[in-house]
């Protein structure tokens, strides 16, 4: 980690980024919606400011503990197998990140996502609405209570389906400061048709997945997965937003 000095004295921090073989590429061939959407120039790469690094604070009261728990929506409980997601979020140095906004939203059990665009005819579960949201602990620990998403169809190539997954989104110190991922469950047969999945260097790909807990695991009620992530550096988990040349983290 680097850093440097602004006007006022603020220390803005610079950190290493990854090996460049590691890196998650922005435009995919395979996934063919990044042609639409992949940089078709060199992106610039902006230094953070004292408005990048500033901004409004989440207090307590605005995420509360129901939101962490997707099961129970509408006066009813979700359809499906529960599961506890759970994890920490790290800096590059392992030490926790506390304070962060963890958003999550996924597909039902059935795999499809309750949203206008999801034309998929599997059933909308009424008590699943596939949100939650957490903030993260002193030690830098997240957890979340919902149910394992189904695979669904996604028309990318002949006999195109998503393995099951989880996307997070977490927010830092401001709303500037924001990384998208998603999270996978191990040894799912649809790995290897999948170029979401692949666009990942192979050597990083298992950072991308959870690992299954025993220990956790709630007798009579509910599996569980554990799943850290990596904000920056040499062991990053592999972000949608990552850009080859950035080398300062997207979250404080």
């Amino acid at each position: 980690m680097t850093g440097t000095a602004s006007a006022s004295g603020l220390h803005l921090p610079r950190y290493l980024s990854e090996a460049a073989d590691l890196r998650t590429p922005v435009g995919y061939a395979d996934y063919k919606s990044t042609a639409l959407r992949a940089p078709l120039r060199t992106p610039v790469d902006l230094p953070h400011r004292l408005t990048e690094v500033t901004g409004p604070v989440l207090g307590e009261d605005r995420v509360r503990p129901e939101d962490a728990d997707l099961t129970l929506r509408n006066g009813g409980e979700a359809v499906g197998q529960r599961i506890l997601v759970y994890g920490r979020v790290l800096d590059s140095d392992g030490r926790p990140v506390p304070d962060a906004l963890v958003e999550v939203w996924q597909a039902n059990a059935s795999g499809r996502y309750r949203h206008v665009v999801d034309t998929f005819p599997a059933p909308v579960d009424p008590h699943f609405d596939g949100l939650g949201r957490v903030v993260t602990d002193s030690l830098g620990r997240y957890e979340f209570m919902t149910i394992k998403p189904g695979a669904y169809p996604w028309g990318n190539h002949h006999n195109a389906w998503r393995p099951a997954h989880i996307h997070f989104s977490l927010f830092g110190r401001a709303f500037t400061q924001r990384l998208v991922t998603q999270m996978y469950f191990p040894d799912d047969p649809l790995f290897g048709q999948d170029p979401i999945f692949n666009s990942i260097p192979a050597a990083a790909r298992y950072r991308a997945i959870s690992r299954y807990s025993l220990e956790r695991t709630q007798d009579n009620w509910a599996l569980a997965f554990e799943w850290n992530i990596v904000l920056r550096g040499t062991g990053q988990t592999p972000f949608e937003s990552s850009d080859p040349r950035r080398d300062d983290g997207d979250v404080a």
